[in-house]
């Protein structure tokens, strides 16, 4: 083709799209077809906005308190939280098998742990204060991405730098990204059967602190330490995917607010509260870190049977978070049902000095899990409870979480290092075990303390 005639078609071409005044029709159609086509571009992509933030949402009016969708929440926010805490509930099972491997001392291999504590609390702050903005949805898809990069690099990990960059920082930034957005998420579709709702939710830590170290007692014999984490970061990407599908935050944007809301601070309640859950936090992981460790050290366990502790302190929990959360809502509300969970809790921590077997063992780690997990399942009702404005409801919790963060990433490493005194052994352990009581008492006196603040001595209110 030469030259010319390639100019010639260029011509033709340009005709076809300029109008001349003999068409003047056509012109006016397709002025038309391209307002039309610019409507519908607009059109879709006003929907996606929509579908990633909640800006088009009107006063939905007072909490559902039921129904499909409402329940179909508390589903995906379940398994949100089987996908986040389940995985971290069951850290004992790795810092058994890394104080075996990598030759360092329990105090420094539960850094990895309490670090990955510390950042999915401390993150909530910010993230909580996602969910009020009305940007739930790309704030839950950023989280996910970076836990699962994190899980996935852990498999690649050989020596302890690397595990707490990939397990630590990682994998806790982006659980702690969309974890305490989905709590809030769920509270605000319930009134009357929030405690229900939010104990059906945190059963998910029960239920994925069973099943992860059963996965890794399944598989780390057969198949070996890298390709058992990738199996775990796989379960997590089918879970996540789904919840993705289902959650649907319900009320719109809040118009502006701080990530810190400084006024929460000068009442009473919300300051004992959040310093007696601390000190209770800080105790109370380092029985998650560590009780396998004590089958296996102390008792001479084997590393399977080591990890059926953990797997039963963390079973345990399942039913009794589904009672005490309905008693909550019907009969006595979290603060009332949290206070005397705590007391119970701190004596089991002193029964576990009496542990001499391995039945004793298995008595001790089914009682104590019913324990821990009956008041675990209060902590965001609870934190709720003390907030009369819903709006405020995710930054709240978050800032809760975030302070909570600091006796996690202490509370571990200080109880390794208990283990250490005492002339070690069992006699460490006895040292870590008066602290953990002793702290959970002191604990549950300040949230008692939060209680009479909030709604007097009478032991008949409701709170």
């Amino acid at each position: 083709m030469s030259s010319r005639d390639i100019s010639v078609r260029e011509k033709d071409v340009i005709e076809d799209d300029v109008p001349t005044k003999n068409h003047g029709g056509n012109h006016s159609l397709t002025k038309e077809t391209s307002n039309l086509e610019l409507h519908r571009t607009t059109s879709t992509l006003s929907r996606i906005a929509s579908r990633f933030s909640t800006r088009d949402i009107v006063d939905p009016g007072p909490p559902p308190d039921g129904g499909f969708k409402a329940w179909s929440q508390v589903a995906a926010g379940f398994i949100a939280c089987f996908s986040t805490w389940g995985f971290i509930n069951s850290w004992g099972t790795f810092q058994t098998y890394y104080t075996t491997v990598l030759g360092e001392s329990q105090s420094t291999i539960s850094w990895v742990g309490s670090i990955q504590l510390w950042v999915v609390f401390f993150v909530s702050a910010f993230s909580g204060r996602a969910l009020d903005a009305g940007l739930f949805t790309p704030t839950f898809i950023v989280g996910c991405a970076i836990q699962l990069l994190g899980i996935f690099a852990t498999s690649f990990c050989k020596v302890f730098w690397q595990f707490v960059l990939a397990q630590g920082i990682c994998t806790g930034l982006g659980s702690g990204i969309f974890f305490c957005p989905t709590m809030g998420l769920v509270t605000t579709y319930f009134k009357n059967n929030r405690g229900l709702a939010v104990a059906i939710v945190s059963s998910g830590n029960s239920f994925g602190g069973m099943i992860y170290p059963f996965i890794v007692r399944q598989l780390l014999p057969r198949i070996g330490f890298a390709w058992t984490v990738r199996v775990l970061g796989f379960v997590n990407v089918a879970l996540l995917g789904v919840c993705l599908t289902v959650l649907r935050p319900r009320l719109p944007p809040r118009k502006a607010g701080p990530i810190v809301e400084w006024k929460a601070f000068t009442e009473a309640p919300y300051v004992l509260m959040i310093v007696g859950m601390s000190l209770v936090f800080g105790s109370l992981f380092f029985t998650y870190y560590y009780i396998a460790s004590f089958g296996r050290t102390i008792l001479h366990m084997s590393y399977g049977n080591s990890l059926n502790m953990l797997i039963i302190f963390n079973g345990a929990g399942v039913p009794v978070r589904l009672v005490t959360g309905f008693v909550a809502d019907r009969y006595l509300g979290p603060l009332n049902t949290m206070v005397p969970l705590l007391f119970i809790n701190a004596l089991f921590a002193f029964c576990w000095i009496a542990v001499r077997s391995q039945t004793g063992m298995y008595v001790f780690a089914t009682f104590y899990g019913f324990s821990a997990g009956a008041f675990q399942c209060l902590m965001p009702t609870m934190v709720t409870s003390l907030n009369n404005d819903l709006s405020k409801n995710g930054v709240r919790m978050g800032m809760a979480f975030s302070l909570f963060s600091f006796a996690g990433l202490a509370g571990p490493p200080i109880g390794g290092a208990l283990l250490e005194t005492n002339g070690g052994g069992r006699g460490g352990y006895l040292s870590a075990q008066l602290c953990i009581g002793i702290l959970t008492g002191v604990g549950a006196g300040l949230m008692y303390a939060a209680r009479v603040f909030k709604v007097g001595w009478s032991l008949k209110v409701k709170c």
